[in-house]
């Protein structure tokens, strides 16, 4: 099937669907805050400079979604900290892309402002996407869009 042949798929397609839940600008920030350790909503409510009306509807949202879990603080039962379920976790690699291409393409004047060291090699890493077969780069231009099954079960049921 030629690309443009499924000019059609994006009706509940991936990318639209999770966009849906994590793509809005605050929440993508909360999760950035996540994977670096912060867990405690006055620590995030100070960090983001987000309203906490804000704050707490998309810490809601993410809880109910299962991208974070909301246990008690272990001195104040009263009070909650946020922790990233195997979900949420999963998203680490969309947020270090935005973050990669943000340096990149919307550099800050005195270079990135933070950097990811690997532990294994102690480097820094310069993140890129790649096969999982043959450890090749995957960029726009290597791939090709093909119906998927989920693709192909919803152009059955329309017939």
């Amino acid at each position: 099937m030629h690309p443009a042949e499924l000019s059609h798929r994006f009706d509940g397609e991936s990318v639209g669907r999770a966009l849906e839940l994590v793509g809005e600008r605050w929440t993508l920030l909360i999760l950035r805050e996540a994977f670096f350790g912060v867990q405690r909503f006055g620590q995030l409510a100070r960090n983001l400079n987000i309203p906490r009306p804000t704050l707490s509807s998309r810490l809601r949202m993410l809880v109910d979604a299962g991208l974070l879990d909301r246990v008690p603080y272990c001195r104040d039962p009263e009070r909650h900290e946020y922790r990233l379920t195997d979900a949420g976790r999963e998203l680490f690699a969309a947020i270090v892309v935005l973050m990669r291409w943000g340096d990149e393409h919307l550099p800050h004047p005195d270079g990135p402002p933070i950097m990811l060291r690997h532990h294994t090699c102690g480097e820094f890493v310069d993140p890129r996407l790649v096969c999982t077969r043959c450890g090749e780069e995957i960029t726009a231009r290597n791939v090709t869009p093909e119906a998927g099954p989920g693709f192909r079960d919803r152009l059955a049921a329309s017939r």
